[in-house]
């Protein structure tokens, strides 16, 4: 059982390596539309603002990059999303690939 299980679970990791061989350009972070007067919402402008090395980086968007920089924006959280699975997978794997150790006193 635990062999056909390991199977699986190489399977999966496969499969999330090939899923992040074909993200393309990424970065992280999240885009507003912020204004210079908010109340009467005119001098509209777009950031992105981001937290990278513990460092808080905002930075101005022009109008004609904002589509492709949302595309970034959804390929940096698809990475996110992979890469966690593929460690909890890996966990699994490593845990199914310990020796049991049987407990004192149930022999």
């Amino acid at each position: 059982m635990h062999e056909t299980r390991r199977r699986a679970l190489a399977r999966r990791i496969g499969r999330i390596k090939a899923a992040l061989a074909l993200i393309g350009p990424m970065r992280p972070g999240s885009l507003s539309r912020q204004y210079k007067d908010p109340q009467g919402k005119r001098g509209a402008y777009w950031q992105i603002s981001y937290t990278r090395a513990m460092k808080s980086h905002t930075e101005y968007i022009r109008p004609e990059c904002v589509a492709d920089i949302r595309r970034q924006i959804a390929a940096y959280k698809r990475f996110k999303t992979l890469t966690e699975q593929w460690i909890d997978v890996s966990i699994e794997a490593s845990r199914l690939a310990m020796p049991r150790v049987k407990k004192q006193g149930s022999e």
